[in-house]
């Protein structure tokens, strides 16, 4: 069963890469008393994640800022190296925090998980966006197929 407006993220630790190595980071660590901007793509470095997805996000960080976003976080079913050569190739330091979900296990948790296997991809992260309050769904933009509509940084956005 997929989660739903009003629901509480499970816990679940990604991964993210430091100037120390990676780090292990807990959902609890990464939501609890704060406003956070989170989208999930289904593979970093992938066509629609690279050149639409991200981009956004980044482009659009003070913007979500000055609507009392704390955070805007990036994951997806990839390792903590890929996950920080992307934010690093991408411009993603400074405005979107990348956490790899590197066993898909939050994605899972959460109910949006999906099977790429026919892609060569196994199992990854559907692509979404959400607004997280404390730790709790305020907002879930879940993109139907191969579409890329409802999870931009605009279309969450314009949910404020």
């Amino acid at each position: 069963m997929a989660i739903k407006v009003g629901d509480t993220l499970p816990e679940a630790v990604f991964m993210e890469l430091t100037e120390n190595g990676p780090q292990p980071v807990a959902t609890k660590d990464v939501f609890a008393g704060r406003t956070v901007a989170l989208f999930a793509v289904p593979g970093a470095y992938t066509p629609t994640c690279s050149a639409k997805h991200l981009p956004g996000f980044i482009e659009k960080a003070e913007e979500l800022a000055a609507h009392g976003v704390d955070d805007i976080i990036c994951t997806s079913v990839n390792d903590v190296f890929v996950m920080g050569a992307w934010g690093q190739s991408s411009g993603a330091p400074g405005k979107v925090r990348m956490l790899a979900d590197g066993n898909g296990a939050f994605a899972s948790a959460l109910g949006l998980d999906m099977d790429a296997s026919g892609f060569g991809m196994g199992q990854r992260s559907q692509r979404y966006s959400m607004l997280v309050v404390d730790g709790v769904v305020k907002e879930l933009n879940v993109e139907k197929g191969g579409s890329f509509e409802v999870s931009s940084a605009d279309y969450l956005l314009g949910q404020f």
